[in-house]
């Protein structure tokens, strides 16, 4: 076993693995794709196919950084699943705006958005792609197609292993189908291959999907921090599933914040570590070994030279730099001039930009708090969260400065202590003096001290939301977090959603994404969600 995911992201030129037709002619296909019983005669192709699925999260096509794209119609770069999904989640925030004016990209920020935006779309077909290339997965791996082809022994045990994180990764991406469209077609394994419409699935409805899959595959999932870096285990699976009932009120209208507890705690228990390092080095080039691995539960693994695409951590590191900011000292060949930050995340620090709080990482100088036009970099302080350098300042390892080292750390043991902190003042059980220790514990690693400690008084659900947003800005939390509170649509104001300079409200029914209308144009089986 390789001891990284990034080892075995290699090239694996089928798209999808197409079932044969049964045909005497044993015939084929024309365009030299090869049928799954040719491409399974390789015992590796299973191991293979699901680099393949993993990484569909950081890659966008077959060659990269362009070519062979997996999605047509928008710029590869552009239909990235985490880049994306980043967009989804951060744009619509107060956390970040984006300066550039690439199709309907501002209108996320805006909270303007319609059926017809590009990214939005772009994101419900990324997602749902990646749902298609874990089903074909687990049909291609049933004991009637293993014992067709003769696998026994290691291997096989090793596909069990194999079919419980596809079935991990296709839970996580129907989170975030779920989370952002609420109700969406629903397809898995047992559906036919071919041209048919998929049946509409109620929110409600694949949030129980979703939690009892969950729990079928536990037992099958390497154990807690047991796994090759990169690949999920156990922990992972009880991180999914405490964020699901986390906003199951959200979901389903029943708040379920003992069993989010119940699913934390157990993550809390496994072994994971909050690294005495500073926050930053959380997010270097060499955040795989220089101590913040200690703390992360999954994680999107990047590599200069083997994971080339102009999404994913591409983005995350080249777009948030502009201006007068020295691109070298990011470890990169140059700033896209991009994502900056709003005045009302700045303020969330004591002392903003000057704060003792080591998480305030922003670029000031050139740049201004307020923002009274969105194209121009310097307006709008700079984030300088991610970096292609490792702890001692020296570049990632693709020489052209182009993509980054960097790992996205999707689940980690600061979001674990929140969610503790969060459900326990919610009701859900634990102690309150627990969930401050968990949060002292941060606050001593963001302050390098303990002045910036807080006591059982200061422990209230508005101080867990900043504190989500001070310790977990720009992991694609953000907007997740405003709708459980309340904040994200009719209530929360920030200068420029709304499409104006001050910020505004908007309309209760954007805490939902609309289908794409290209989609409700095809499948009649499909409603569009309400207010679009």
């Amino acid at each position: 076993m390789l001891r990284t995911i990034k080892n075995v992201l290699v090239a694996f030129a089928v798209v999808l693995f197409v079932q044969s037709c049964e045909s005497r002619l044993d015939l084929q296909p024309e365009d030299n794709r090869l049928t799954a019983e040719a491409a399974f005669e390789d015992p590796a192709a299973y191991r293979q196919f699901l680099a393949k699925i993993y990484a569909g999260i950081s890659l966008s096509g077959q060659e990269g950084p362009a070519g062979s794209p997996d999605l047509a119609g928008l710029d590869e770069g552009f239909s990235n699943y985490l880049r994306l999904y980043w967009k989804m989640q951060q744009l619509t925030t107060d956390e970040a705006l984006i300066g550039w004016n690439d199709g309907t990209i501002q209108d996320l920020h805006a909270q303007v958005w319609t059926s017809g935006n590009e990214f939005i779309r772009t994101m419900y077909s990324r997602a749902l792609y990646q749902v298609s290339l874990t089903n074909e997965f687990l049909r291609q791996t049933t004991d009637a197609k293993l014992d067709a082809r003769g696998v026994d022994g290691t291997l096989r045990a090793e596909i069990a292993t194999y079919r419980a994180e596809a079935r991990f990764m296709r839970a996580l991406t129907y989170w975030h189908i779920m989370d952002l469209f609420a109700n969406p077609p629903f397809v898995t394994e047992d559906d036919p291959i071919g041209a048919f419409l998929p049946e509409q699935i109620q929110r409600a409805e694949l949030f129980t999907y979703i939690e009892s899959e969950l729990k079928a595959i536990e037992g099958d999932m390497a154990g807690a921090r047991q796994n090759e870096y990169g690949r999920a285990d156990r922990a992972a699976s009880w991180m999914l599933l405490a964020k699901l009932y986390l906003n199951a009120e959200v979901y389903t209208g029943t708040a379920r914040y003992a069993e989010a507890l119940t699913e934390v705690e157990k993550v809390i228990a496994a072994g994971y570590t909050i690294p005495q390092i500073p926050y930053l080095h959380s997010f270097l080039a060499d955040n795989d070994s220089n101590g913040a691995q200690e703390e992360v539960i999954f994680t999107i693994p990047f590599d200069g030279l083997r994971t080339q695409a102009f999404g994913g951590m591409t983005f995350l590191v080249h777009a948030p730099v502009g201006g007068s900011m020295p691109a070298a000292e990011y470890g990169i060949n140059g700033g896209w001039g991009g994502v900056r930050t709003t005045p009302t995340f700045v303020e969330q620090f004591p002392g903003e930009e000057n704060s003792a709080d080591g998480r305030a990482l922003f670029y000031t100088d050139g740049q201004s708090k307020e923002i009274e036009a969105v194209g121009p970099f310097n307006q709008g302080y700079a984030v300088i969260k991610y970096r292609n350098v490792d702890v001692n300042g020296v570049a990632g390892s693709d020489p052209t400065g182009d993509f980054p080292d960097t790992d996205f750390p999707m689940f980690r043991l600061a979001d674990a202590y929140l969610i503790y902190a969060e459900a326990a003042l919610r009701g859900g059980g634990g102690s309150v003096a627990t969930a401050v220790g968990y949060i002292n514990e941060l606050r001593e690693r963001a302050y390098g001290d303990t002045s910036g400690n807080i006591t059982q008084a200061d422990l209230t659900l508005d101080f867990i939301l900043d504190e989500r947003s001070r310790e977990l800005y720009w992991e694609c939390h953000r907007r997740t977090d405003l709708i459980r509170f309340g904040q994200f649509s009719d209530q929360g104001v920030w200068q420029w959603k709304g499409g104006v300079p001050q910020g505004s409200t908007t309309e209760a029914f954007r805490d939902i994404m609309p289908l794409p209308a290209s989609d409700l144009g095809v499948n009649t089986n499909l409603n569009q969600n309400a207010g679009y």
